[in-house]
């Protein structure tokens, strides 16, 4: 596995008000990206395991980064999502691989748990185009407060030859969530989704 890595990236959003509202605590969002070389840019690759195993590597080290950046012990974690931005010279497939068959376990290990499927997002992009990270319970994919997202932008990256990859973990749902549903505190996490 050839991970190179040119920079990472760490974010947190706080809000403490929403329509003359106070938050208290407030809610908080981390996202971690990485901007990575995309090892198979601007040629065919059958066999995209290398990938794989790069998303293994960032599920876990970005999950855990996005952890301490909300200053939470892992099962505090409420909420997550991953998102893949590939350069010009890669294919959207080259985002699947990196966020499908080996992030998630690492990520789930970096946030205690995580029963329920990743959301997740991937596009093909250019220097400062927004990734939109989209967001949901990490253990009951029916707590509808927790449906959200975060975005990140770097005004650098991904260049042609790079895959930006990112991962964002929450400590709560949105602000003043009204639209009913099952409540994160009674979230079972047994099925992934109640």
């Amino acid at each position: 596995m050839s991970l190179n890595i040119r920079k990472i990236m760490v974010s947190v959003e706080e809000t403490h008000s929403e329509m003359g509202q106070p938050i208290d605590p407030p809610t908080r969002k981390a996202v971690a990206v990485a901007v990575i070389e995309n090892p198979f840019a601007g040629q065919f690759q059958e066999d995209l395991s290398e990938l794989m195993d790069i998303g293994a590597t960032l599920g876990g080290m970005l999950g855990e980064k996005c952890v301490a950046a909300l200053n939470i012990t892992p099962e505090a974690a409420e909420s997550y999502g991953k998102s893949a931005m590939v350069g010009e010279n890669g294919e959207l497939e080259h985002a699947a691989a990196i966020l499908h068959p080996k992030l998630g376990a690492p990520l789930r290990k970096a946030v205690e748990k995580g029963a329920a499927l990743v959301p997740s997002s991937k596009k093909m992009g250019s220097p400062g185009q927004v990734l939109d990270v989209p967001l949901g319970h990490k253990d009951a994919a029916y707590v509808r407060s927790h449906f959200d997202g975060i975005e990140i932008r770097l005004n650098d990256a991904p260049r042609a030859n790079e895959i930006m990859v990112a991962v964002a973990v929450t400590d709560s749902g949105r602000p003043l969530p009204r639209v009913g549903g099952l409540k994160s505190k009674d979230a079972e996490g047994k099925d992934g989704l109640r």
